[in-house]
């Protein structure tokens, strides 16, 4: 008998003291593991290992009655089940005659083999490997299957012709666990590589067994192939999921299939509607091929979930079913959706793989949301196809904002797939469990992408005349729908976003802090203080590159007029600002250390005493100025400037340039924080900023800690900090979201 399960008990030491523990079994005398699979001796009723007692799963299915090594002295060998049938998974089920034949048996492969079916011939592309490419799917489509006789051009790299399951084994492992299917019973069952070998190369095969999910990215067998261009191109894995995700990395691309002589696995759709590339090495395969029509795929799913699916052929279900026989060198492409069997001719090797595209985005969610319904267990759904779906939301946005900023019109396939995604993605948030990354946001996403979808519709409707999608060179569709890391429009988009940002509108007072504060960001990133001198005037050159169109709207909004002035870490305005703006402009100085808040709750709030109360020979001002004015010529410019100044005495003002006395100032300020050390109070009244950084001269990382950090250890060593422990730039860059939201990229 086998099972999964055995009795519990419990452990009995010398002094007869009783202790709950986990039991032991077997000849081995270890506890129960649930990944081992273990039979029961029907005499003793003790449980066993199979790898220990050298009983196979998939053996372990013939046995009547099961007796132990032990047992077997006394009681003989165990009984094995008597065939009764050549057509049932279950050869000794009783009344046999009266039952149609079941698929996978012997009688059932003998009944294929002898039938006629329609020529693949008449849906087949037959092409040449250098032909097949996402340039050409994407003008013609990828509908049908593509049959490539030979490897040149392909960009398919495989093991030589002579590469043998022995190889196999040294280069995965035999250790390895392997799922197999018994052919004639149709039923998955797990063995070691070794084992398999063994069988593969014994002269009497008791049964037919079958690899088909062997993927070996993860041994050393995966730099012996290399999948087509065109899969990598278009994979969805390949191209979008991040190399930080939170999921693992789904490894659906390399599989080696193995297959003895009448090997069959039965009508099935591809998980998640991957397509599939399959290249058979050597030996020979037959794909029986049906379409995957509104009308068939309602046939599939009510054929999946009948009682009585292994007694009704499929294909004689559907109005056609295509015979498709691929021989040794041959590659064949199998698109989204279409519904197939396979039956192994002759001994055979083939590798092959699975991967998600743009081309049939909605033909892939049908197939899932199918899954589902059909209750698919997860070993046979594509890993984290949810989270992967987010992921290609999220770069599929930022492939439509490209296209619409070059005035392209994305093409009917992507319009067409998005609109389908963000359906998808709205139903799966309405659940309880769902699998969203981290770093999305999935409302914020779908709204986007309904945005994004909107216009186009409505660019379509007004007729509007775009340029045609680019489809070749580094600006190809594929190549704009990688990954934001891999593209190279993130200086074209912030060029763009600052020049239409000139032309549409006058920078707000937020925009312009913001500006101001990213410059000293990056600034700090690169050199904290050798650029002070120059920086006024980068900004000023920023500012002054408008056109027609932003000198009229400034113009008509002559009083955007920002004037603040920080001492002694606070900020006194000159023109008042509304409620909202003053507090965020006063907490972003303060994640950014400018704005230091009173010591204590008894002092007098600092706006309501008068400026001269709190100056001393000791206070530092640093004024941040944003006006608009005309030029020589008579057009109206934005002017963006800061200047420091300190009291000469307390009733006169002394205004430095932003270009003087800089050396001087920084090597002072740097001898006063020597002498200081890291005495928070002294340092926020005697600080003195210099230039138009609006930052202390020291970078935020350097800054004297409130608390200590912790003692570096082995314990602590790799691990990132807490939030609490962020710096200051890390904080403030958040906020602004200076990588990628930013109005201003600088």
């Amino acid at each position: 008998m086998l099972g999964k399960a055995p009795p519990t008990g419990l452990v009995l030491f010398g002094d007869g003291r009783k202790m709950a523990a986990a039991p032991l079994y077997c000849v081995c005398r270890q506890p129960y593991d649930v990944s081992r699979f273990m039979i029961e001796c029907d005499i003793c009723k003790d449980w066993f290992h199979g790898s220990c007692v050298q009983v196979e799963e998939h053996q372990a299915m013939d046995i009547d009655v099961y007796h132990c090594p032990n047992c077997n002295v006394l009681h003989g060998p165990s009984l094995m089940k008597k065939r009764n049938n050549w057509h049932r998974h279950d050869y000794s089920e009783p009344d046999d005659n009266t039952k149609p034949v079941q698929a996978g048996t012997s009688v059932f492969v003998s009944e294929l083999q002898a039938r006629t079916f329609p020529s693949a011939d008449e849906i087949l592309v037959r092409m040449q490997g250098h032909h097949v490419t996402p340039r050409y799917l994407e003008k013609h489509g990828f509908q049908s299957p593509i049959m490539v006789p030979q490897l040149d051009g392909l960009g398919l790299k495989l093991p030589p012709t002579s590469f043998s399951v022995k190889n196999v084994e040294y280069y995965v492992g035999g250790d390895k666990i392997i799922d197999v299917i018994d052919v004639a019973r149709q039923a998955d069952s797990k063995i070691k590589l070794s084992e398999f070998v063994k069988y593969y190369y014994s002269p009497n095969r008791p049964k037919v067994l079958n690899v088909i999910s062997l993927e070996f990215s993860d041994t050393k067998m995966a730099d012996l192939v290399e999948v087509p261009d065109v899969a990598k191109k278009m994979s969805w894995v390949e191209n979008y999921w991040p190399d930080d995700s939170f999921f693992p990395r789904p490894f659906v691309q390399k599989y080696c299939l193995m297959g003895v002589k009448d090997s069959y696995t039965d009508f099935h759709i591809d998980f998640g509607g991957t397509s599939v590339w399959y290249h058979v090495l050597w030996g020979e395969k037959i794909f029986y091929l049906i379409r995957p029509t509104p009308e068939n795929i309602a046939l599939y799913e009510a054929w999946s979930s009948s009682p009585n699916q292994s007694e009704v052929f499929f294909g004689d279900k559907v109005d056609k079913c295509y015979n498709c026989v691929v021989q040794q060198g041959t590659t064949l492409l199998i698109p989204t959706g279409w519904i197939h069997a396979v039956l192994t001719s002759q001994d055979c090797m083939a590798f092959g793989g699975n991967f998600l595209h743009n081309l049939n985005i909605g033909m892939q969610l049908r197939c899932y949301e199918m899954e589902r319904r059909l209750k698919t267990p997860d070993l046979f759904k594509f890993p984290y196809f949810e989270a992967i779906c987010w992921y290609v939301a999220k770069n599929l946005l930022e492939t439509l904002k490209e296209l619409r900023e070059e005035s392209c019109q994305p093409p009917a396939y992507l319009i067409e797939g998005v609109k389908a995604l963000t359906s998808a993605l709205k139903k799966w948030l309405k659940r309880e469990v769902y699998e969203v990354p981290d770093h999305i946001r999935p409302t914020h996403l779908i709204k986007e992408l309904t945005k994004e979808i909107r216009y186009q519709e409505e660019e379509q409707l007004g007729g509007n005349s775009c340029k045609p999608v680019k489809t070749q060179g580094s600006s190809s569709m594929w190549a704009m729908m990688r990954s934001a890391a891999d593209r190279g429009f993130k200086a074209r988009r912030a060029a763009r976003r600052l020049r239409d940002h000139g032309a549409s509108k006058t920078p707000s007072n937020l925009d312009i802090l913001e500006l101001h504060t990213q410059e000293v960001l990056r600034r700090l990133e690169v050199a904290p203080f050798n650029e002070d001198a120059t920086l006024c005037s980068r900004v000023n050159g920023k500012f002054k590159k408008t056109t027609s169109s932003s000198s009229a709207a400034a113009a008509r909004n002559l009083d955007n007029d920002l004037r603040l002035i920080l001492c002694n870490g606070r900020i006194i305005r000159g023109r008042p600002t509304s409620p909202s703006t003053e507090a965020a402009i006063e907490g972003m100085l303060t994640m950014a250390g400018l704005l230091y808040p009173e010591t204590t709750a008894s002092q007098e709030p600092w706006w309501c005493s008068p400026v001269h109360r709190s100056l001393d020979s000791g206070t530092h001002f640093l004024f941040v100025c944003y006006k608009l004015e005309r030029d020589e010529h008579g057009v109206t410019q934005p002017w963006f400037d800061c200047a420091c100044c300190f009291p000469h005495q307390q009733d006169e003002w002394r205004s430095l340039s932003c270009q003087t006395q800089l050396s001087q100032e920084i090597q002072e300020n740097k001898n006063f924080m020597d002498r200081q050390g890291s005495n928070r109070e002294a340092w926020c009244s005697a600080s003195k900023y210099t230039g138009t950084t609006l930052s202390p001269l020291l970078h935020p990382s350097k800054r004297p800690a409130p608390t200590p950090p912790p003692v570096s250890n082995q314990a602590t060593k790799g691990k990132r900090p807490k939030k609490g422990l962020a710096t200051a730039k890390q904080r403030l860059g958040k906020i602004l979201r200076i990588n990628r939201h930013s109005r201003f990229f600088v």
